[in-house]
C-alpha cells in the first residue's frame, strides 16, 4: 500500500492532497467470494540523487568539487546494488556532469514510482577547516538549530539557477527560515521509515567504515520535501576539511562511503520486508 502525497506552494498556501489506493480486494469465483491477500509490499526501485552537477559544482575544496564526488559515490552505491540485490531497480537523476534542476530530481523518483530516494552531498564550513569533519545525514523537518538551516539554504539555493525559479517555485525563498518551516512538516507521512534508513546510514558509517558520526538530523530540503516515498539526504564528509577531501577523493574511500550506504539500505530493505 502506499500513500501519495500531492503538494502545492502558492502565495504561502498550501493544499495538501492525500489519496490512500486500497489494498485489499475480493475475488468471485464459482459463487462464493474469497479473499485475495494483501498487496506485499517490496522495496525494489531505488532513486540515487547525485547533488549538484553541470553549471552547479557544489561546495568545493582544495582541490575537488563536490558535484565530481558526490557522482563517483552515486554510481558506486548503484553499482554495489546491483550486484547483491538483483530484485532492485537502480535509477539515477543524473549519470554524468549534468544540471539538474531540484524540481526535476524529486520527479525522477515520483514519476517512477520509487521506494526509497537517496541524494548524496559533500558538506563545508567557511571557519574551523581542521576541527570540523565527518558524515550527516538528513530527514525532512524543521531545522533545529542555526546550522541545519545553513546547509539546507546552501543546497536549495540552486533554484536560483534555475531559470524562471521565480514562477516554478510559485514563491518560495531558500533564503527565508519561515519558508522552510512551513513545508517540512508535509513528508510527515514517511518520516518514519526515512529516520530509520538515516539513521541506519549514520550507524554503518561510524561503526563499519570509521567515519566520524555527527548524527541524523532534520531540515528544510526542497528535493526531500518534494519527494513522495521515504528519503534520506547523505553528506558524506568535508570538503572545507584538508584531511577529509583526501579521503572523498580517494577511490577506496568513494567505495568505504557506498558500501556503507548499501549495507544501511539491504537491512532497511529487509526489515521493511520481513513486516509483509
Amino acid at each position: 500500500m502506499r500513500k501519495v502525497i500531492l503538494i502545492t506552494f502558492n502565495n504561502r498556501n498550501i493544499v495538501k492532497n492525500i489519496v490512500i489506493i486500497p489494498c485489499l480486494a475480493f475475488l468471485l469465483i464459482m459463487g462464493s467470494f474469497k479473499p485475495a491477500g494483501l498487496a506485499l509490499y517490496k522495496v525494489d526501485r531505488i532513486v540515487i540523487d547525485a547533488g549538484h552537477g553541470g553549471k552547479d559544482p557544489g561546495t568545493h575544496g582544495l582541490f575537488s568539487q563536490e558535484k565530481t564526488i558526490a557522482l563517483k559515490i552515486a554510481k558506486e552505491l548503484g553499482r554495489i546494488i546491483e550486484e547483491n540485490l538483483n530484485d532492485v531497480e537502480v535509477i539515477y537523476t543524473r549519470s554524468n556532469d549534468k544540471f539538474i534542476e531540484l524540481e526535476d530530481r524529486a520527479m525522477v523518483a515520483n514519476k517512477n514510482d520509487a521506494d526509497v530516494f537517496i541524494s548524496i552531498h559533500c558538506n563545508a564550513v567557511p571557519g574551523n577547516k581542521d576541527r570540523i569533519y565527518g558524515t550527516e545525514t538528513y530527514v525532512m523537518g524543521a531545522h533545529v538549530d542555526e546550522g541545519n538551516f545553513e546547509i539546507a539554504k546552501r543546497e536549495n539555493s540552486v533554484i536560483l539557477m534555475e531559470e524562471n525559479y521565480e514562477e516554478r517555485y510559485e514563491g518560495f525563498d531558500p533564503e527565508s527560515p519561515e519558508s522552510l518551516i512551513l513545508f517540512s512538516i508535509f513528508q510527515n507521512a514517511y518520516i518514519e521509515n526515512s529516520l530509520d534508513l538515516a539513521e541506519r546510514v549514520e550507524e554503518q558509517f561510524e561503526k563499519r567504515v570509521g567515519r566520524n558520526s555527527r548524527g541524523v538530523r532534520q531540515a528544510g530540503f526542497w528535493v526531500l520535501w518534494r519527494t513522495s516515498m521515504p528519503s534520506v539526504l547523505i553528506e558524506v564528509g568535508y570538503l572545507s576539511n584538508p584531511k577529509e577531501e583526501k579521503y572523498l577523493n580517494d577511490e577506496l574511500g568513494q567505495v568505504y562511503l557506498a558500501s556503507g550506504i548499501y549495507r544501511a539500505l539491504r537491512d532497511y530493505k529487509t526489515e521493511i520486508e520481513s513486516n509483509n
